[in-house]
């Protein structure tokens, strides 16, 4: 009997600029079509009304998406005022209206008490699992749960105009986990009025920015072609904010095969410590990631071995 296809192993990011109404799965799936990758997986998660960057990861780089989805994220987001929707988004059913629209004033004075560490109450409509179901599972059910407000950061919030009178556009910097539909939402509530999120779209994910995002076409054109291999981009890029070592390669074979390495210069041993990050860092054999190692303050054990 002969063999399935696995596709090949192609290892690196892409920075898909991911279109409207397209869900995250099905870009994945895309990406593995135009490819013909075998391991694709995407950090962060974006709605299909939104638009922009979706980092994807190929091969050895799915064992760093955790870290990227940690990394801090920029949205622009359009707020249409007066219509509460069931999804907190121009996709739900609108379930309460008001007359009222926020002046350009009194929006800016709102916007200091959105920044900072607060509370969110997640929307019904989201991917959180509540007694092992999806909360947007139970919502489309008519069983909304209730949500239990968690800590969220938000680091710059500005108002960049005001369209007309129901619509504003806003920019975002938060950190993991902030549901921009929670903060229209949220807003909406301050300024006395209800609102939804009526357009998004993600300009940046850590280091991947709207500036350097390919389209799914683009890709598509690219084909099994050397430029779809132009397109990737090292995976190294996801973890600039991980201290990187230099090892050599026997203490890279070490770390490949699972075993601890000691970190002799006291020097390497202060910067590890300094920059904290858990004593994380990425080893690196000449210009090749090895792995992502763990310092407990004498050797350096591996966490993630990247096989490249």
């Amino acid at each position: 009997m002969a063999r399935s296809r696995r596709g090949k192993p192609i290892h690196g990011w892409l920075n898909i600029d991911k279109p409207l109404r397209m869900t995250s799965a099905a870009c994945v799936a895309a990406v593995k079509r135009a490819t013909d990758a075998a391991k694709v997986g995407h950090a962060g998660t974006l709605d299909p009304l939104a638009t922009g960057v979706l980092p994807l990861a190929l091969g050895e780089a799915t064992k760093t998406v955790g870290w990227l989805t940690d990394a801090d994220k920029a949205y622009r987001m359009t707020i249409r005022w007066g219509e509460r929707r069931t999804t907190d988004d121009r996709e739900g059913e609108v379930v309460e209206t008001s007359s009222k629209r926020p002046a350009r004033a009194d929006i800016l004075a709102a916007l200091p008490d959105f920044v900072g560490t607060l509370e969110q109450r997640p929307p019904a409509f989201s991917a959180i699992k509540i007694a092992g179901r999806r909360a947007y599972d139970m919502a489309r059910a008519g069983a909304a749960p209730e949500m239990t407000p968690r800590q969220v950061r938000i680091d710059d919030l500005r108002l960049l105009e005001v369209v007309d009178k129901d619509h504003a556009i806003f920019s975002v910097v938060c950190g993991k986990g902030t549901y921009m539909r929670s903060l229209a939402r949220d807003l909406a509530i301050r300024l006395d009025t209800c609102g939804h999120v009526a357009a998004l779209r993600r300009t940046r994910v850590g280091n991947f920015a709207e500036a350097g995002a390919i389209s799914l076409e683009m890709l598509n054109n690219f084909g099994h072609s050397a430029a779809a291999r132009c397109a990737l981009i090292p995976i190294a890029t996801a973890l600039d904010d991980i201290p990187a070592l230099a090892i050599s390669e026997s203490e890279a074979t070490r770390l490949r095969n699972g075993q601890a390495i000691p970190v002799p210069q006291s020097a390497d041993r202060a910067q590890i410590q300094a920059i904290g990050n858990d004593g994380i860092v990425l080893v690196m054999a000449a210009a090749t990631p090895v792995a992502l190692a763990r310092f407990d303050g004498t050797q350096l054990r591996p966490v993630r071995v990247l096989n490249l």
